[in-house]
Parts: structure tokens; C-alpha cells; sequence
């Protein structure tokens, strides 16, 4: 792991500002990532939203020197890149980049995940607030799940502890319509699944539409087609119609250069 600050090893008492702020995570193949200019623009709407004001072009330039300079000649890793306060405030923040090792984009066991009545703050924006997704998936893996899936107040499902999910009704795949991240992987494949023709639409669903649908899947910078074979008492199998779907469409996103 290499953990750089501003392009240079952090000291202990910097990284007390990361309590704040906001991060996107992307995996790097060949110092390439898939949905990269995404990644970009996600970190420029945190930088509005937590610091109250955009990049320019040399901040993105930066941006790039700076991942580039944190991987060290790495061509496979995992990336995570942060925006904290700098040591004057919010004016400047500062830009965190952690390099680990790679993640297989291979599916696991289908996931056994518990329904979990739970809203993230804000949850438009990937940031630093976790402990409550966190809590929520401890409580699921101690219930004997693998992982919480949330249900907004109002009753709709809308993503996972760190990941979106989709559905397959047999003809289409369903994204739930709830406050939720726009996942990097998630938009990607939307995209990539209009380009390859697979017919795809956003709506409510609840608790109860559960048992109507034939498949799930977890989806995120790790794996684009996770399996989830439970959810509560739900039980889905045998029907691959949705990893299916999700994995030809994701052969198909490019590759960008850092």
C-alpha cells in the first residue's frame, strides 16, 4: 500500500482532517481505468458541494500527476482519491491517494444480504460519513447476511452498503428509483447497456416487488455482477439473464488512460 498526500507521504496528524470530505474509488489495469473522465467529474461535483468550488483544468491535470505519481509505475492497484480541507480550511483542499492492491473483477458466491431500513447523508455524494452504511452491514453479518441493502423511509430500496443494485424482470434490467449514489459502474453500464441494446428502466420497487423479479446483483468499481441470492426470505437462483446482461455490456467500456 502507498498512501500520498499531495504527492508526498502524509504525517500522522494530517490525516485527522479525513473525517471530512469526499472520495471515489476506481480500479487501475495497465495504468488505465474504465469511466475515468466519470471519476473526474464526481470528484469536481464534491469539490461544489464540500469546498464550494470546482476544478479547473489545471486542477485536473493535477489530479492526474498526482494518482500517476501515488502509483509509482503500479499497472494494476486499487485507487481510492480523497478530497479533504487543507491545513487553511476549505479554500484549497487537499488530495489523498491511497494505492492497494488490485481487486478481481470476478464474481463470489452469490450474496446473502438483509433488507435495512437506512438513508445515507447526502447521499448524491461518496464521502467520508460511513460509520451508518458500516453499522448497517455489521448488523446483517451478524443476523448471518453477508451485507445490508437499504430502504428508504418511504419504503424503496435504493443501493447497498457500498454498492448499487439492479434487478432483472426477465425482459429488462431494473434500477431502483430512491436517494442513492450515482455509482461510476452503474452509469457505465447504463450506458453500455443502451449501446449493446439491452433494454434497461428506472422505478420504485419495494419489499414486496421482491419476490415478483427473477434475479439482483450487487454493482460497483469491483465487480460489475455480483450475484445476490438472497435477500430477506427472497431466495433468487438459476436465472443468469441479469449477470449475463451486466457482463457483456461491460466488456464493452473502454479503457482511459490516467
Amino acid at each position: 500500500m502507498n498512501v500520498e498526500l499531495n504527492g508526498r507521504a502524509p504525517q500522522p496528524a494530517e490525516l485527522l482532517r479525513a473525517g471530512y470530505g469526499h472520495f471515489t474509488v476506481m480500479q487501475v489495469r495497465d495504468a488505465r481505468v474504465r469511466g475515468f473522465a466519470q471519476h473526474l467529474a464526481r470528484l469536481d461535483d464534491g469539490n461544489e458541494a464540500f469546498f464550494g468550488a470546482r476544478s479547473d483544468f489545471a486542477g485536473e491535470t493535477r489530479l492526474r500527476e498526482l494518482i500517476r505519481h501515488a502509483l509509482r509505475g503500479t499497472g494494476d492497484a486499487t485507487v481510492r482519491v480523497s478530497m479533504l480541507p487543507g491545513p487553511d480550511g476549505f479554500a484549497h483542499p487537499d488530495v489523498l491517494v491511497v494505492v492497494d492492491d488490485p481487486v478481481p473483477d470476478t464474481p463470489a458466491p452469490p450474496l446473502r444480504v438483509r433488507l435495512d431500513p437506512y438513508e445515507r447523508d447526502w447521499p448524491e455524494h461518496k464521502h467520508a460519513a460511513t460509520m451508518g452504511l458500516r453499522y448497517a452491514r455489521w448488523r446483517a453479518e451478524r443476523a448471518g447476511f453477508d451485507d445490508a441493502l437499504f430502504v428508504s423511509r418511504d419504503g424503496r430500496i435504493s443501493e447497498g452498503s457500498t454498492w448499487n443494485v439492479a434487478f432483472w424482470d426477465g425482459d429488462q434490467v431494473l434500477w431502483p428509483r430512491a436517494p442513492a449514489l450515482k455509482g461510476v459502474t452503474m452509469v457505465l453500464l447504463q450506458i453500455a447497456l443502451t449501446m449493446t441494446g439491452t433494454p434497461w428502466s428506472i422505478r420504485e420497487i419495494g419489499a414486496g416487488d421482491l419476490p415478483d423479479l427473477l434475479a439482483a446483483a450487487a454493482v460497483n468499481s469491483s465487480c460489475p455482477a455480483q450475484p445476490i441470492g438472497v435477500i430477506d426470505d427472497v431466495k433468487y437462483g438459476g436465472v443468469t439473464g441479469l449477470t449475463d446482461a451486466l457482463t457483456r455490456a461491460w466488456a464493452t467500456v473502454p479503457w482511459d488512460e490516467i
